[in-house]
C-alpha cells in the first residue's frame, strides 16, 4: 500500500510520536551496477529536546508526511527504473558502465544482477587476455568436446572427499588410479590384492602429487636413518634432510623444500643436453638423501632424464646398434650404463647400504612416453627397480580439466602408509592421500571420460600428430638463414623420444640487435604467445639469480613451442610464418647500423629497460634495450618484469615502436 499510496501512511498514523520511523539516505556506493534493489530503509528520528505541543505535532506530522511521500515516489521512480534496465540488453543497461575491477575503492557489492549480465562481464574480462587456444607457453589443456564440459559439470556438484555419500565416483576414482598404475607398469602389491587398488591418488595437478611423493620418500627416509643412527622420534625429526634432482626442476618442487623443510641438491647441466647426469647426482648422495628425482620431460626443452635406457634416438636392430656403437659411429652420451640413474642407485645402496629411490616427475611426460613407440621398451617407470613412486598431469598431455593430477606409489608398504589418513566408510576402510580434503570430482571424471573416449590407440595417435607438427616447426625454423648463417640454434632433444616441445635460441653468432624476449612480444602482435625466457633461475638455496647451465650464460634468452593437441599441423605452419614475419620486422626496425643518419636525438625511456646506442635502419635511433632481469622462483625468467607487468613491445606503424606503458619514440 505504501507503494500505491504512500498518504495511506498518514492516515494509519496522522501524528507519528517522539522516536518515529523516517526515511534514511541510502549510503549505496554511487555505481549503478552496486546498488540494492530499491528498498526501505529506516530509522528512528532523535527525540526532540522539548516537549511537542499539539501545534507542533501537527506541524511535524504534515511535514513528516511530505518528506514521506517524496521519497518514496523517488524510490518507486528508481524501482521502475532498474525494472527496465534489467531487461534490456547488457549493453545497453546502466550496468555496463560500472567500472567492476577496475574501480579504485573495491568493495563487496550492497545487491545482484541478472545471470546473463555476470556471465557477459566475465566473457569480457576473458576475450582480454591472449587467446588460450593460440597460447604455446602452457601445457595445460584447453579443449573441451561438449560432452566432457558436461562431465566436468557434473563433477563440480559432487565432493569427491565424501566417500559416504558418493562411494561409486569413489570407485571411478580407483579405476583411475589403477588404469595408471597399469599404464607406468606398478607390480601388484599386498594393498592392491587386498582392496583391489593400488596406493595411489588423484591430486590438484602434479604439484600436489609432488608434495605427496616427496613427503612420502622423506618419512621413510626417517625411519630408516633412525633405526641406522639408533636415534628416537624427536631426535631424528632435527635432521635436515635432502634431496637430488636437476636444477631445471618445475616449481612444483620449490614447495616441497620450503613448506616440508628439505634441502634441494641441484645439478646443473649443460645447454646442449639439458638432463640430469648420474655421474654428478652421485656425487650429492649421503646418507640423509630421501631420494633422487627423474624428470621425464623437463618443461624448458622436454627432454627425459636417464631413469634408465633413454636414448634420446630412434631404437636400430640390435646387430646395427651395436655395429655402430663398436666403432664409434653412434654413441649417445645418454645411453652409456654409467649414465643411468637406476643403476648407479642400485650400486651406490650396495656399496653404501643406503635405500635412496627415484621419484619419476611425470608432469607432463608420463602421458606422452608410454604412447610413443621408441619408448616402449625403455624402462623409465616402474620396470626399474628403484622407481618408487610416479607423478603426472593429467590437465596437461593427459587433456584433462585443469586442476587434474595422479600419484601412483610402487606399494603401500613403507611409502603411500606415511602420508595415508585411513577412512572408515560404508564398513570399510579406505585411504585418503590428498593434502586438502573437499575438492570437486571434475578432474577425475573427465580424465576417466578422455581415457574411455581415446584408449591406446587414441592417446597414440594424439601423440603422433603432436611430434609431426614439432617436426614441421623444427624444420621451419631450420630453413630461416640470415646472411648465409642458421637464424635458429636447436635446443630441445629432437623428432622422437621426448615431449613435443620445440625449444631454440636466436643464434648467437649472429650478433642481433634483438633477443628471444624481443621476439616474444613481436609475435605476440599476431595473437600468438609463445614464451621468451633467460637462462637463470632463482636458486632456492642461495637465494639469488643463478645461470642454469654451466657452458652458457645466463643472460642468454630462448623461447619454447609447447605442441599441445590443438596445435595442429595447419596452425603450427602458421606459427612458422608469424615467426618469419616477426624477426624481419625486426631485422627492419632494431639494428646496430651506427653510420645511419639519425633523424632525432637518443632517447631516454623512464623504464626497467635502459636504451643503449644503435640505429633503427630507417633513420631514426632504435631502442636497443639491457634488461633488468627478476626470474620466478624455481622456473625461467618470463622475461622483463616490471611494477606494472611486462614491458611489452609492439609495432605501432614502420616508424615507431611503443612499450606496453605508452612510451614511444617516433
Amino acid at each position: 500500500s505504501l507503494l500505491t499510496d504512500p498518504r495511506s501512511l498518514a492516515h494509519q498514523n496522522p501524528s507519528p510520536p517522539r522516536g518515529d520511523p523516517q526515511i534514511a539516505p541510502s549510503s549505496a556506493p554511487s555505481s549503478p551496477l552496486f546498488q540494492p534493489s530499491p528498498s526501505l530503509t529506516l530509522q528512528l528520528a532523535p527525540p526532540s529536546p522539548h516537549p511537542a505541543t499539539p501545534f507542533s505535532r501537527a506541524a511535524m506530522a504534515a511535514s513528516n508526511q511530505d518528506a514521506l511521500i517524496a521519497e518514496l515516489q523517488r524510490k518507486v521512480a528508481e524501482l521502475e527504473t532498474t525494472v527496465k534496465q534489467r531487461e534490456m540488453q547488457y549493453y545497453a543497461a546502466r550496468d555496463s558502465r560500472a567500472m567492476v575491477c577496475h574501480t579504485g575503492d573495491p568493495c563487496f557489492p550492497e545487491g545482484g544482477i541478472p545471470a546473463s549480465y555476470a556471465k557477459t562481464i566475465i566473457q569480457d574480462y576473458h576475450h582480454m587476455d591472449s587467446n588460450e587456444r593460440l597460447n604455446t607457453s602452457s601445457y595445460v589443456n584447453v579443449v573441451f568436446e561438449p560432452e566432457e564440459a558436461a562431465v566436468a559439470q557434473l563433477g563440480m556438484g559432487i565432493n569427491i572427499a565424501d566417500q559416504t555419500v558418493y562411494p561409486v565416483t569413489f570407485k571411478v576414482h580407483d579405476h583411475v588410479v589403477n588404469m595408471m598404475a597399469n599404464l607406468w607398469h606398478c607390480p601388484p602389491s599386498d594393498v592392491f590384492n587386498e582392496m583391489g587398488v593400488h596406493a595411489g591418488a588423484g591430486t590438484v595437478g602434479s604439484t600436489e602429487a609432488c608434495l605427496l611423493a616427496g613427503l612420502a620418500l622423506k618419512f621413510r627416509w626417517r625411519r630408516w636413518y633412525a633405526a641406522k643412527h639408533n636415534l628416537s622420534h624427536d631426535e631424528v625429526r632435527k635432521v635436515y634432510p635432502n634431496i637430488v634432482m636437476s636444477d631445471m626442476y618445475q616449481a612444483a618442487w620449490e614447495k616441497l623444500f620450503k613448506y616440508m623443510d628439505i634441502e634441494p641438491r641441484l645439478c646443473k647441466s649443460s645447454y646442449k643436453s639439458m638432463i640430469l647426469d648420474p655421474s654428478e647426482a652421485e656425487k650429492l648422495i649421503d646418507d640423509k638423501t630421501i631420494g633422487v628425482v627423474c624428470i621425464m620431460g623437463n618443461h624448458y626443452s622436454g627432454h627425459y632424464d636417464p631413469v634408465e635406457d633413454v636414448c634420446g634416438f630412434l631404437p636400430l636392430p640390435a646387430f646395427l646398434g651395436l655395429f655402430l656403437r663398436y666403432f664409434h659411429v653412434l654413441t649417445p652420451p645418454d645411453c652409456s650404463p654409467l649414465r643411468k640413474v637406476n643403476e648407479m642407485l642400485t650400486r651406490v645402496n650396495k656399496e653404501k647400504g643406503f635405500q635412496v629411490g627415484i621419484h619419476v616427475d611425470g608432469a607432463s611426460g608420463g602421458f606422452v612416453a608410454p604412447f610413443q613407440p621408441e619408448m616402449h621398451d625403455v624402462k623409465w617407470d616402474f620396470r626399474s627397480e628403484n622407481v618408487l613412486s610416479i607423478s603426472a598431469s593429467g590437465h596437461k598431455f593427459g587433456e584433462s580439466v585443469c586442476g587434474t593430477g595422479w600419484v601412483v606409489w610402487r606399494q603401500r608398504e613403507d611409502l603411500s602408509e606415511h602420508v595415508a589418513i585411513s577412512v572408515t566408510y560404508l564398513g570399510g576402510n579406505a585411504d585418503s592421500y590428498t593434502l586438502n580434503f573437499s575438492r570437486p570430482a571434475s578432474g577425475i571424471l573427465v580424465q576417466f571420460y578422455k581415457i574411455l573416449r581415446l584408449g591406446r590407440y587414441g592417446y597414440t595417435s594424439k601423440v603422433a600428430n603432436q611430434m609431426q607438427t614439432t617436426i614441421a616447426i623444427r624444420n621451419g625454423l631450420r630453413s630461416m638463414k640470415l646472411n648465409g648463417k642458421d637464424r635458429f640454434v636447436l635446443l630441445d632433444d629432437g623428432d622422437s623420444g621426448c615431449l613435443p616441445v620445440v625449444t631454440a635460441m636466436l643464434n648467437p653468432a649472429l650478433n642481433l640487435p634483438y633477443d628471444d624476449i624481443d621476439l616474444q612480444h613481436a609475435i605476440a602482435d599476431e595473437h600468438w604467445y609463445v614464451s621468451g625466457y633467460s637462462m637463470q633461475y632463482h636458486c632456492p638455496m642461495a637465494e639469488e639469480i643463478t645461470p642454469l647451465f654451466t657452458d652458457i650464460d645466463g643472460e642468454q634468452t630462448m623461447f619454447r613451442i609447447v605442441v599441445k593437441s590443438n596445435l595442429t599441423m595447419e596452425m603450427g605452419i602458421s606459427l612458422v610464418e608469424v615467426i618469419g614475419r616477426a624477426v624481419a620486422w625486426l631485422d627492419q626496425h632494431i639494428g646496430d647500423d651506427e653510420d645511419a643518419p639519425a633523424a632525432q636525438p637518443s632517447i631516454t625511456i623512464k623504464d626497467d629497460r635502459a636504451v643503449s646506442g644503435g640505429k633503427m635502419k630507417g633513420g631514426a635511433p632504435s631502442l636497443k634495450f639491457r634488461r633488468t632481469t627478476t626470474a620466478a622462483p624455481g622456473g625461467p625468467d618470463f622475461g622483463t618484469r616490471t611494477s606494472l607487468g611486462f614491458a611489452r613491445m609492439s609495432r605501432q606503424g614502420s616508424g615507431a615502436f611503443r612499450t606496453k606503458h605508452g612510451h614511444q619514440a617516433c
